[in-house]
């Protein structure tokens, strides 16, 4: 990964935003920014330089992987050293009135008190609009070739779910079973707690795994995803267990035809508001569309939830190198429900669904 010219842009991106300084606490943004995988860091940006904070654990650690900004191993916490860092500047320059722009949407009110305690009053804390965020959204090909590994391994697990489904595992049991194997495969982490969820409980759009049984006469809905250096895939399909009935496959037929058309409706230049509207014309022509009770996706990298969310009214546009989830559902309470997933990148001319799986009914 490019790091520098990734602080660079930020650097352009803030300059005529009136802020002296950037203060990225949130994580997966230091990480995106400057390659920092650890638990404890925050960056400093301004126009001219950039500074990684962080303690003794992570000496060495940061040493190895932080790129385009200067590391400071502070005997305090990251937060605490990078405000000691703006007393000091006071001391060699003559600036007065700084403006420091923060993460909002990450910075705790806690953490927010206890930076402008040890702050000089000189310094004003203002929150900065969500540049990193933005700049995310568009992956790079290097990324994108990270998230297509991803989207396989995950593809991968579904074999160990059907094997467990036909066993007649609990839940429980048939996702371990797919994070065992997706840790044995070499994946970081799980995306999030995996979801089994079967018969009536298929109806609970994130009915994570139970300890429920796995029987027949119903669906069971199996959500998953891995983290493979450092990104996430996440992929849902959905399989009848027993003798399906002609309700089950109609059912299943117009969440297959609700996700098609929203994935054809990803174009460069199209909103994000008329992917879910496609998705929901569909349902709502099946009489389901009361059912579909979630947004049609949202957007996947570093964080398994990450912008764009496709959702109705949505009004952000699609551009070349976004990956986005289409997972529409129809969840109807105390019998069943079904979604099915697949995460699709921009392309010049359309997307691309990464390492697509058979979506046609099945019957274990």
């Amino acid at each position: 990964m490019n790091y520098p010219a990734r602080l660079q842009g930020l650097q352009k991106d803030f300059s005529g935003l009136g802020f002296d300084v950037l203060l990225i606490s949130h994580l997966p943004n230091v990480r995106y920014l400057c390659g920092f995988t650890g638990s404890s860091g925050v960056l400093v940006v301004s126009p001219e330089a950039c500074f990684f904070f962080t303690d003794g654990r992570y000496k060495q650690q940061s040493r190895d992987e932080v790129k385009g900004a200067k590391v400071v191993i502070g005997q305090r916490s990251a937060l605490a050293s990078a405000a000691e860092w703006f007393a000091k500047r006071r001391k060699t320059s003559n600036s007065k009135g700084w403006k420091l722009g923060i993460e909002g949407e990450h910075f705790i009110v806690a953490d927010r008190r206890r930076l402008i305690s040890m702050l000089p009053k000189y310094v004003h804390v203002r929150e900065a609009p969500p540049l990193t965020e933005r700049a995310r959204m568009i992956k790079d090909a290097e990324e994108i070739s990270l998230m297509h590994e991803a989207a396989r391994m995950g593809a991968g697990l579904l074999d160990h779910a059907f094997a467990s489904i036909r066993g007649g595992a609990t839940e429980i049991e048939a996702a371990a079973r797919m994070e065992f194997a997706a840790r044995k495969a070499g994946a970081d982490s799980m995306s999030f707690e995996t979801i089994i969820a079967s018969g009536v409980r298929s109806a609970l759009p994130h009915g994570r795994a139970s300890e429920s049984p796995i029987s027949a006469g119903g669906f069971v809905v199996c959500d998953f995803g891995v983290i493979l250096h450092g990104y996430c895939s996440d992929r849902t399909r959905t399989v009848y267990v027993g003798s399906a009935t002609r309700e089950a496959r109609r059912t299943y037929g117009a969440v297959l035809e609700a996700q098609l058309a929203a994935i054809d409706a990803v174009q460069p230049g199209a909103s994000v508001g008329s992917v879910d509207q496609a998705a929901r014309k569909v349902l709502q022509k099946n009489g389901l569309a009361k059912y579909f009770t979630h947004s049609t996706g949202h957007g996947v990298g570093l964080e398994i939830h990450e912008a764009p969310r496709v959702a109705k009214g949505q009004p952000e546009l699609l551009y070349p190198g976004m990956v986005i989830t289409v997972e529409p559902g129809a969840y109807l309470p105390g019998k069943w429900g079904v979604r099915i997933e697949d995460m699709v990148v921009v392309t010049e001319h359309g997307c691309e669904v990464l390492e697509p799986t058979q979506k046609e009914f099945i019957v274990i």
